[in-house]
């Protein structure tokens, strides 16, 4: 009975108030997860600075540590590290193409941790205890940017770590939270296994965000893509995806999961329940609906 909210602005008049409103939002779904949280947030330069690429990473060493032991290219600035919690956003400018791949690649190589999300604009922070706790080590109120999803997490197939929690970010720019179960994901789990796609967790929701990547990879659009999942995955699923553009709702054919969404002309937002889009301004004047069946929801940034 896991929580999702997730918030898409389509001007800057709130852009920056966009971690206080998802972090409203989240704890009004606390109750549906309390054994974890997470958050991915889009253009907030304290975590994502302008013109750097960012990797977030589940780790206990210090930020001094960290960019003593990050193996970079000699042409490379010093590396920009954050401490949030129990995670460290590691920033740097790479004079190299694919930059998101080769500074996820030079701290997966040279450093003690799990990484959980990269990107130029995206950072992802996620941890195990109640989520109003983790809002607040988060800093999340604090937050700007343009779009944010959270998650809150009842664990019912898997352990409670924060490598387990949601958002799942397996490629850059890229975020997915999940509210079910898949029945087959160990059978998709091989097929990507076979197709050099390999899930760091035994949760289900990787394996989704794993397909999912693999399809964009491919060639395929995101609606194109969530397509494609709804016709391999079985199960019960409300999914929320993003990327750096994007902000897309899935549900599957049966719908038991819930989903409301809501939109006005500064935003657009998704909540398992609506009194977590209660809280946001100018809720009262929104259009709020229920998706439904296999519908793919999407909108982009222009």
């Amino acid at each position: 009975m896991c929580g999702i909210v997730g918030l898409h602005l389509r001007g800057e008049r709130l852009a920056d108030r966009t971690g206080d409103l998802l972090a409203r939002m989240l704890v009004q779904v606390a109750d549906r997860g309390p054994d974890s949280a997470g958050v991915g947030l889009y253009g907030d330069a304290g975590l994502t600075p302008p013109g750097l690429s960012t990797v977030s990473l589940l780790s206990g060493l210090s930020p001094p540590a960290i960019a003593a032991d990050l193996d970079l290219p000699a042409a490379c600035p010093d590396p920009v590290v954050r401490a949030v919690a129990g995670v460290r956003t590691v920033s740097a400018d790479l004079p190299v193409a694919g930059l998101e791949a080769a500074l996820e690649a030079a701290v997966r190589a040279g450093l003690d941790g799990t990484v959980i999300g990269a990107g130029e604009r995206l950072a992802v922070l996620k941890g195990i205890g109640s989520p109003p706790d983790l809002v607040d080590s988060f800093d999340l109120r604090s937050r700007g940017g343009y779009q944010a999803v959270g998650h809150t997490r009842m664990a019912t197939e898997s352990a409670v770590t924060g490598s387990h929690g949601h958002p799942f970010s397996v490629r850059p720019g890229t975020c997915l939270v999940h509210n079910g179960s898949f029945s087959n994901h160990d059978t998709v789990r091989r097929e990507l296994h076979a197709r050099g796609v390999r899930c760091r967790t035994d949760n289900d929701s990787e394996v989704a965000a794993g397909f999912l990547g693999l399809c964009l990879d491919g060639g395929n659009d995101l609606e194109a893509s969530l397509r494609l999942l709804v016709e391999r995955f079985e199960g019960f699923f409300t999914l929320l995806v993003t990327t750096d553009t994007e902000f897309a709702v899935v549900r599957d054919r049966i719908s038991a999961k819930p989903a409301v969404l809501a939109e006005t002309d500064d935003w657009v937002a998704m909540a398992s329940e609506y009194r977590a889009l209660a809280v946001l301004p100018g809720i009262e004047d929104a259009h709020v609906y229920e998706p439904g069946p296999e519908e793919v929801h999407l909108w982009v940034r222009q």
